[in-house]
């Protein structure tokens, strides 16, 4: 199918550790013995970029702690790498707070989130010793009930609205934060309030740090007051870089209904900004460089907490889709998967996935006349939905596909993999495969659960 049907190609970063992975063979194998898709997952990867962010909180001289955002990804290896390195966990739910001490996570090293906390999870929270970020009065009320419960005091961190969103569900205005101070001083032994924390949408380095700078101002006074009020924690909100800026803007400019099945359109604000300047480790280092705000916490003794999720997750993992079937329609071709749109959970924000996948040729299967060829063609998940596609776009593929054939999306790890998995058909949810090193270049593979 002819190449200029096809939309802009945007190929994620070059990545040599798994392309080596992905030209072993192993992909072909793993397919073979799952029967269906699957998932990569690289720890190490997961490991280098913890510790990154670790670096650049010791440059700044700053002290804080890094948290997984557990709701990133399901999979119990990021929980695992975590209990062993210290780093710390972001759980929701009560489940997520089960699993995490469930692989060693130790219980003053998650932090709770997340709007209205069930009693059953603030009980487990308190016990453990966890830290738990209160985003209303009325669970701050059942905080200092629990506590006094279970004889156990409660560590809290009061969750700030943002002036700069205020609109947002999540946080205590002001009035809500002078009346959670003073129910934090009366509750006496129940209670250690440890600092303030606040959700920002966005990527803006600068917002973030303004908001973190005023957030220390409210340490001091919670301070003055007798109170402990010592971190602050500014949550997640870095983003990842998964392309370079030339064909990022080259497909924000050229992109049109016409590259996507049955004229499908997008605008660049339904789009993550898959090429980000100042992106990961890098992004926490603006944060901490703007206003002064390291040489602020350092003043105030002030530590600083961070909740990353994807940004945890850059490179660290891949989705594999077997092709059952390829027809030409239209001017494209369209290439059905062995699975669904449901594994690729960048439509569940009705977007698009824009890394390019990688096509791998079946290692047996027989010479094609158009082999050599581009092809353009969308990619459709193997259900009765006209919707299930798990790529609208006319991608620019190496040749024509055939059954057999693989189709590996890169650098799914962060959100894309399990956030809105549906076993629908009765299809299988995709396993996720993961892959020890073992030195010398050399790697085994094992299943997550």
């Amino acid at each position: 199918m002819a190449v200029t049907d096809a939309a802009p190609p945007l190929p994620a970063h070059p990545d040599p550790q798994l392309a080596a992975v992905l030209t072993d063979g192993l992909p072909h194998q793993l397919s073979y013995a799952l029967g269906g898709p699957f998932h990569l997952l690289l720890p190490e990867r997961f490991d280098a970029n913890t510790a990154a962010f670790r670096t650049v909180l010791d440059e700044a001289g700053v002290e804080g702690r890094v948290y997984y955002a557990k709701k990133a990804n399901k999979a119990a290896a990021w929980i695992e790498r975590c209990a062993v390195t210290g780093t710390g966990v972001d759980v929701a739910s009560l489940g997520e707070l089960r699993d995490a001490l469930g692989h060693g996570v130790r219980g003053e090293h998650v932090v709770v989130t997340g709007p209205a906390k069930a009693d059953r999870l603030l009980r487990v929270a308190v016990l453990q010793g966890s830290l738990i970020a209160v985003d209303a009065l009325d669970e701050l009320d059942r905080v200092i009930a629990t506590a006094r419960s279970v004889a156990r005091p409660a560590r809290v961190l009061l969750r700030r609205l943002p002036p700069a969103q205020p609109h947002s569900r999540f946080g205590l205005d002001e009035r809500e934060s002078s009346t959670a101070l003073d129910r934090c001083r009366t509750a006496g032994d129940a209670l250690v309030m440890e600092g303030f924390s606040f959700h920002l949408s966005g990527y803006d380095p600068v917002q973030r740090a303004e908001f973190a700078a005023d957030l220390v101002e409210l340490c001091l006074k919670a301070r003055a007051e007798g109170l402990r009020a010592d971190r602050i924690s500014i949550g997640g909100g870095f983003a990842v870089d998964y392309t370079d800026a030339a064909h990022w803007e080259t497909y924000l400019r050229e992109q049109r209904p016409e590259h996507y099945h049955a004229g499908k359109s997008f605008t660049a604000a339904d789009f993550y900004p898959y090429h980000s300047p100042v992106a990961g480790p890098d992004a926490l280092r603006a944060v901490l460089a703007a206003h002064g705000l390291a040489g602020r916490l350092r003043e105030a003794g002030v530590a600083l907490l961070l909740e990353p999720g994807r940004a945890l997750l850059d490179r660290a993992g891949c989705t594999v889709f077997r092709v059952q079937g390829v027809k030409d329609r239209g001017g494209h071709g369209i290439v059905t998967v062995d699975g669904s749109s449901l594994s690729l959970s960048e439509q569940w924000f009705a977007s698009e996935y824009l890394p390019d996948p990688v096509l791998l040729p079946a290692p047996d299967r027989a010479p094609q006349a158009t082999s050599d060829e581009p092809y353009a063609a969308c990619v459709g998940g193997a259900t009765c939905l006209e919707s299930d596609m798990v790529t609208w776009r006319k991608v620019r593929l190496a040749a024509r596909p055939a059954p057999g054939d693989l189709l590996v999306y890169p650098n799914t790890a962060g959100y894309q993999m399990d956030s809105n998995e549906s076993p629908f058909h009765e299809l299988p949810l995709p396993p996720k495969v993961v892959l020890d090193s073992v030195g010398c270049g050399a790697t085994r593979w094992r299943l997550d659960r």
